[in-house]
């Protein structure tokens, strides 16, 4: 079931599968993302049981997005997506979904996720794929990013592309051959069709103001203990979308915590081979 609901002055869209009664999941996306995405996940995770709850953030997918520009990816402030995540729980609660709630959050989701833990998200467990603790940059770039970002709102650029992205959206635009997310082909395409055949559910680059946001807000949250939630983190050696330092740093904390490595696996743990994907719901089940 798809719905569109109000989380404080954005419009969000939720999908919804009321199906197994072991809990309900919520999955959690990464940026750029939609529901139809996890359409493929949300069936992975019935057939253990489950039901399924999905979001589509405020800036992308078919959610309100703030800047005339509907390539760019913006937000005012990461605690904004927490207002997303709050209209979530209150979607599942109007729902009925089955309890215990857990948490699978993808990248961005994962930053998300975190921040709603330490906040006291009700959730039993969760279980983090590539999660956005850092953002992957060279070493040189990470100081100059910093501080382009930090001056971007007083100059009045905060809604501009960060530097060396466009309103280009990566899966349009890369090759199959030598991409960052996924190395099963079919998973490639499928998640390539979504965006080709509905061009508003595709997204560009995050905007300046995006980026000193999401650095801010990694930089807050490793500055904190690990939440006492029990938790898993899987996370592909071909790794090449988020910082993998911090993921290593905060899970070597977590004292209830665990890392799961993917030989061989790139970004999209849940888009990857047949193998790695069943690995990953079985794991997570």
């Amino acid at each position: 079931m798809v719905v569109w609901a109000n989380a404080g002055s954005a419009r969000i869209r939720l999908a919804s599968w009321k199906a197994g009664d072991r809990g309900t999941v919520l999955l959690l996306p990464g940026r750029t993302e939609c529901v139809e995405k996890y359409g493929r996940a949300a069936r992975d995770l019935i057939a253990r049981g489950f039901s399924v709850i999905t979001v589509d953030w405020r800036g992308q997918g078919l959610a309100d997005r703030p800047l005339p520009d509907r390539a760019t990816g913006h937000v005012g402030d990461f605690s904004e997506y927490q207002e997303d995540l709050d209209a979530l729980l209150a979607e599942a609660a109007r729902l009925d979904l089955p309890k215990p709630f857990y948490m699978i959050a993808h990248s961005m989701g994962g930053c998300i996720g975190l921040r709603g833990l330490v906040r006291g998200v009700p959730v039993k467990a969760a279980v983090f794929s590539a999660p956005m603790w850092g953002i992957a940059m060279a070493a040189w770039l990470r100081p100059v990013a910093t501080v382009v970002s930090a001056l971007a709102a007083p100059l009045g650029l905060a809604t501009r592309y960060a530097p060396s992205t466009s309103a280009q959206t990566y899966l349009l635009q890369a090759p199959f051959e030598g991409n960052v997310l996924t190395t099963d082909r079919e998973m490639w395409n499928y998640m390539r069709r979504q965006v080709a055949e509905v061009p508003d559910l595709a997204l560009g680059g995050p905007s300046i103001g995006w980026l000193r946001h999401a650095l801010a807000e990694c930089a807050a949250l490793a500055a904190m203990p690990a939440p006492k939630v029990p938790a898993i983190c899987a996370l592909g050696t071909a790794e090449k979308v988020v910082d993998v330092p911090p993921v290593h740093l905060r899970m070597a904390s977590w004292s209830n915590g665990q890392l799961d490595l993917y030989p061989g696996a790139e970004h999209e743990i849940m888009m990857e081979t047949a193998a790695t994907r069943k690995r990953f719901f079985d794991r997570t089940a």
